[in-house]
């Protein structure tokens, strides 16, 4: 076992260091901290564990407070990805306070030999159990996961429908590989944190088993985290043109101003017009700020004009345009050379499952139901 969190702490490094020689957006900076404090913490815990926790009681105490860093850095890393304004400020600092606080109080405790001589991790009979502040704190640790991976699963939604509002195709953009390593990783630490609670209370289980659990469940998601992290790029790119940008916020900047019937019904025009007859859709990379640029409207406009005169956001809007496209050509001799599939791919999908998913939505039926009543 000590050898592979060996291999995970040399991965972790590793691929910090491979993230280094990439041009980096804010993101990736926080995956290199990231990994390098996930290496740093399995491999101590390979060389020392078996030590740490019998012969330093406030010296282990510390090394488990590390666990207090996995969740802020999961947000956010998460936060980096999904908002295209998210700056890293004093403000962010507050997710650490718990971390400092811990070690605080065992560095004060280390001077009080009543309280110090009480701190232990692992299970024991005492007269005097462990400090009530110790473990307040042990239950911060183990609620810190549950914690913030409800807050990822809240920013996922944020992103869902960031994605519906600005771009076309939902694929390469979705962080579907995050999401699933979020909720296995959430799954196996609650029930890891659940074990090391009864153990630490009652005596149930093996102390070696939590933590050998923990940490090699830790090298799994250093793996998967440093292979896909690397290839990782930025979802939402800056544009130099500030009226180009893409339509994030909660509340959107034209929320509760009026806008003219006849500059509504001109935006109109002009979209349907340009969308007929230069096909920006079959662009499978389409996405609100370009379509913005090249109809030459203000982002937030045309976000605007979409929802509330076309009824419909913009990953539909786009995608009608495609469907209908697909469904011309179904019926067009010229493609008969064509399958369904390719027909598609030239339509502007970039994948079989999501075009056939998005034309069943529109149609209510599947494609090659569609071509046989034809």
């Amino acid at each position: 076992m000590k050898y592979i969190f060996l291999i995970a702490a040399f991965n972790a490094l590793f691929f910090a260091v491979l993230i280094l020689q990439k041009k980096k957006a804010l993101h990736d900076k926080i995956l290199i901290y990231w990994l390098i404090y996930l290496g740093l913490y399995t491999g101590i815990y390979a060389l020392f564990s078996n030590k740490l926790f019998t012969d330093f009681y406030l010296l282990s105490a510390s090394f488990i407070s590390l666990l207090l860093l996995h969740g802020p850095f999961l947000f956010l890393y998460i936060s980096a990805l999904i908002d295209q304004k998210f700056r890293f400020n004093r403000k962010k600092l507050v997710h650490f306070i718990p971390f400092i606080l811990f070690n605080l109080y065992i560095v004060i405790a280390s001077f009080l030999p009543e309280i110090s001589e009480r701190i232990r991790l692992a299970h024991v009979e005492r007269e005097h159990g462990a400090p009530l502040l110790f473990n307040l704190f042990l239950i911060l640790i183990v609620l810190s996961g549950p914690f913030y991976f409800i807050l990822s699963i809240r920013l996922f939604k944020k992103l869902d429908i960031n994605i519906f509002n600005n771009f076309s195709s939902y694929e390469n953009v979705n962080l579907d590989w995050l999401r699933k390593l979020v909720y296995t990783f959430g799954a196996v630490w609650t029930v890891l944190m659940f074990f090391a609670t009864v153990h630490h209370v009652f005596g149930l289980f093996s102390w070696v088993f939590c933590t050998h659990g923990l940490t090699l469940s830790l090298s799994v998601f250093i793996i998967l985290i440093g292979y896909f992290g690397l290839k990782q790029k930025e979802i939402f790119i800056q544009y130099p043109d500030s009226s180009i940008e893409y339509v994030t916020e909660p509340k959107p900047k034209y929320s509760g101003v009026v806008m003219k019937e006849t500059d509504a019904k001109k935006y109109v025009s002009k979209i349907r017009s340009f969308m007929s007859n230069e096909k920006p859709y079959l662009d499978a990379n389409l996405s609100l700020p370009g379509l913005a640029e090249k109809l030459n409207i203000p982002s937030h406009h045309l976000s605007r004009v979409i929802n509330e005169q076309f009824n419909v956001n913009f990953f539909d809007f786009v995608n009608q345009y495609r469907v209908d496209e697909v469904k011309s050509r179904m019926d067009n001799p010229e493609f008969e050379n064509l399958t369904i599939l390719g027909i598609a791919f030239d339509c502007g999908f970039n994948t079989k499952s999501a075009f056939n998913r998005v034309f069943k939505k529109l149609t209510g039926f599947t494609p090659s139901e569609y071509k046989k009543q034809l």
